[in-house]
């Protein structure tokens, strides 16, 4: 396993067993409360180079996920798109939860993949590459686009 590139908030985020992270990850959890976990991350998951992880509230991360390289994974952003906030530089904007991240176990997200916050990804979905996920993707879905739609989806495997 590789050091991360950038890592704050270490205290606030869970990281399971076999995981392995290649060069360049960013991984951020933005405690208010250095005793609540902000990141989880389950077992055997595989981020490829340049992932970033940024969370305020929470990010859940099942067992099992694969990912491309130059994955984004967010709850939050630099303050809203109020006027007044507009006028401010972006580094001067607080950074706000829009909303938890849930992604199940056994998921693959392609290379350049963006998940946005509040958005929950089921068991066993494949988004596409270069994909930018603004809603929530049900159980065994492949997700592709910008915005990503679902563009097959299967009902549960007995």
């Amino acid at each position: 396993m590789y050091h991360p590139h950038h890592l704050l908030g270490e205290q606030s985020i869970s990281i399971g067993e076999n995981d392995i992270f290649e060069p360049g990850l960013q991984l951020t959890a933005w405690e208010k409360d250095s005793h609540k976990i902000l990141i989880t991350i389950g077992n055997n998951c595989l981020f490829r180079r340049n992932a970033h992880i940024t969370a305020v509230e929470s990010i859940s991360i099942g067992d099992n996920l694969l990912t491309g390289t130059n994955v984004f994974i967010t709850d939050n952003s630099h303050g809203t798109t109020d006027i007044n906030q507009l006028m401010n530089s972006p580094h001067d904007r607080a950074v706000i939860s829009q909303g938890a991240v849930t992604i199940g176990n056994n998921v693959w997200l392609g290379n350049n993949v963006c998940i946005m916050p509040g958005i929950t990804i089921g068991n066993g979905a494949i988004i596409g590459a270069n994909s930018v996920v603004t809603h929530d993707v049900p159980p065994l879905s492949v997700a592709a686009g910008c915005p990503a739609r679902i563009i097959k989806q299967y009902s549960d495997h007995k």
